[in-house]
């Protein structure tokens, strides 16, 4: 038995150490081996706790715990928390895991008699890493790739965090799509990064001409861009970045580049491309494309639309 206490904003870090979890478990009865609970009340959080794994071998429990430290457990409460913790079978593993929006400073209450209890444990934070450590960031690159058998120059990293910042998920998705261009090759150099790595100027070269209302280099733009991702993603990636976009523009006249680095977790460089080039684009024509988007994506998630491609150009370019 083990108990394991993972928090912070970096969710994909979280999601990888679980797996890690995952893989001593026993591939023929993952369906009763595994379990996931989204803060259960109290009462069945002790049942669950005192689960008894049957024939099958190990057990492994996650229980997302983000409420538990908006509430104040009473002492007896914590008390029979404890003492389920301490008599769980040993054939059951428990993992409490509490994620944290990105790139907002937030931090659980360390002070809580519920996170002392669990700091007892096998607790790790996961905070994400910010754009301007790039050093950190080209690390974890690196270890990534290697864990893929694939080897990274240290100017392609660099790019890579350029392009995409320092959202993890997306980088491991573009490594993922690098291995399998680069076969039977493994390394990864710049100018592939370059070639095949939706940038953030690829989105916005398409989202300016779509701004000024040039809907024929805009639409070239995007079918540049359907060459590398999915419609989706691409939505997917452009959400992400008008996001951005919408809150550099909101406060670009009372934060410095460093401190809306810092808050949209985009390099310094590309903040201040960006500032640059939505000098010309209105905080409300932003605003709308975003509308577009959803729309578009909802269109498409809910199967309202056979040809995913042509809804996000009628939506966009109508």
């Amino acid at each position: 038995m083990a108990i394991y206490f993972y928090y912070g904003d970096e969710e994909f870090n979280i999601e990888q150490e679980v797996n890690k979890l995952k893989k001593g478990l026993d591939k023929n009865f993952l369906e009763m081996s595994l379990k996931t609970y989204d803060n259960p009340k109290f009462a069945d959080l002790i049942s669950i706790l005192r689960t008894q794994p049957m024939m099958f071998g190990k057990m492994l429990v996650i229980i997302k715990a983000n409420d538990y430290f908006n509430k104040a457990f009473e002492d007896k409460e914590i008390k029979q928390i404890e003492e389920a913790l301490e008599d769980n079978n040993e054939n059951l593993d428990i993992v409490f895991v509490a994620e944290l929006p990105r790139n907002e400073g937030k931090k659980l209450d360390s002070r809580k008699k519920f996170f002392k209890l669990l700091s007892k444990y096998n607790a790790k934070e996961f905070p994400s890493i910010p754009t301007y450590k790039t050093a950190e960031l080209e690390s974890w690159i690196r270890k990534q790739a290697k864990s893929k058998d694939l080897e990274i120059t240290s100017d392609a990293a660099s790019r890579m965090i350029i392009q995409i910042g320092n959202n993890l998920r997306e980088i491991d998705g573009e490594l993922d799509k690098l291995k399998l261009f680069i076969y039977p090759q493994k390394q990864i150099t710049k100018d592939t990064v370059k070639e095949l790595c939706i940038s953030n100027e690829d989105l916005f070269a398409f989202s300016d001409y779509l701004m000024k209302g040039e809907k024929d280099l805009a639409l070239l733009e995007y079918r540049k861009l359907l060459e590398k991702k999915f419609c989706l993603e691409i939505v997917a990636a452009l959400q992400t970045m008008i996001r951005k976009w919408i809150l550099l523009k909101a406060k670009s006249s009372e934060c410095s580049p460093f401190e809306l680095s810092k808050l949209t977790g985009q390099h310094e460089y590309v903040v201040k491309l960006n500032l640059q080039k939505l000098k010309n684009t209105s905080l409300k024509d932003l605003v709308k494309l975003k509308q577009n988007l959803t729309e578009a994506e909802y269109k498409i998630k809910s199967g309202q639309s056979l040809v995913p491609e042509k809804e996000v150009e009628d939506v966009l370019f109508r």
